[in-house]
């Protein structure tokens, strides 16, 4: 199999890509950086089985060229939501670099002699919003705030490449747990120092998932041609926030004595802070009904894992 992906050198993008790699199948990796990303797949497994393309996804260009003869397109480009306190324009850009680069690379798929026969687009949880004690599924509405009319955005403009005959699967991810990359790198810090604990009483619920199950949820999707629409892509135990924090003081082997007063975090992280402290109770039904067995399904594993284990993709 022949895949295209956006955002191939991100914290997911390096482990769908190691994966593919490992069964034989090849990779077509759009990177705005060909030499770093180069450097970065090297210790790859048959890495000569991955083709770099440079461009950016958000603007039309010659890239589009290269989704034609290709078997599935995986969608991951986004810039980061915490890399830096939220300003109108920081939201524009997550929102621009998410819906124009999910638009260009429909452009691409339609105008395509040999087009994928399936879009595997990243959404996020983020589509629900805060919903407190309540369990969310796949058909639960989205949120009215910032980060849910983003994802509605993101995902309509996936939902346009089945006019071309393609078939879009939408994945709505959790908090992805991974060592050296993502949310779980920004958390560990203060566990480290032995300054960890819960945020408030923690008992905000998290859904998470282990960054090597997502990668499994993105190649089962463009592997099996009978799924489609919004895949919650999420560990089926969500945890309180009080026992995630116990689980990875534990994983670290230091004390959870600290809470963390939510005030703290709005002065942090201003506006954005909101998404740390939802309370979001995701369930990953579409995958329960698909038997997707998943590598990682209880958080004090999932993170001891992750601490114990040496990282491939770093």
């Amino acid at each position: 199999m022949r895949v295209f992906l956006t955002g191939g050198t991100g914290l997911v993008g390096r482990e769908i890509i190691w994966n593919l790699c490992e069964r034989g199948d090849s990779a077509v990796v759009l990177t705005r950086n060909k030499e770093q990303a180069a450097d970065r797949f090297a210790k790859y497994p048959d890495h000569d089985n991955i083709e770099l393309v440079q461009g950016d996804p958000s603007r039309a260009g010659k890239w589009q060229k290269f989704v034609d003869g290709c078997d599935a397109a995986i969608n991951l480009a986004g810039e980061p939501v915490f890399a830096k306190r939220w300003s109108k324009q920081k939201k524009q850009r997550l929102y621009d670099s998410r819906v124009d680069s999910t638009n260009h690379l429909v452009a691409a798929i339609s105008g395509a002699s040999n087009r994928p026969t399936v879009l595997a687009s990243a959404s996020a949880i983020g589509f629900y919003g805060n919903t407190g004690e309540a369990e969310i599924t796949e058909d639960s509405p989205a949120a009215n705030d910032d980060l849910g009319k983003i994802c509605v955005d993101w995902e309509a403009a996936a939902d346009a490449a089945s006019a071309h005959g393609v078939r879009v699967a939408k994945l709505r991810i959790g908090i992805v747990l991974d060592e050296f990359d993502g949310a779980l790198a920004t958390m560990q810090t203060p566990f480290k120092l032995g300054l960890g604990g819960p945020i408030g009483r923690g008992a905000m619920w998290m859904s998470w998932v282990h960054v090597a199950d997502v990668a499994g949820v993105f190649l089962k999707v463009i592997d099996d041609d009978e799924i489609s629409g919004p895949i919650n892509v999420v560990s089926p135990n969500p945890v309180r926030n009080k026992d995630f924090s116990k689980s990875l003081a534990k994983a670290l082997h230091r004390p959870c004595l600290f809470p963390v007063p939510p005030f703290m975090l709005k002065l942090l992280y201003g506006e954005s802070a909101a998404i740390i402290l939802a309370s979001q109770k995701v369930l990953p039904r579409k995958l329960e009904e698909l038997d997707f067995a998943f590598q990682h399904s209880e958080c004090p594993e999932a993170l001891k894992s992750i601490f114990t284990d040496d990282e491939r993709t770093s």
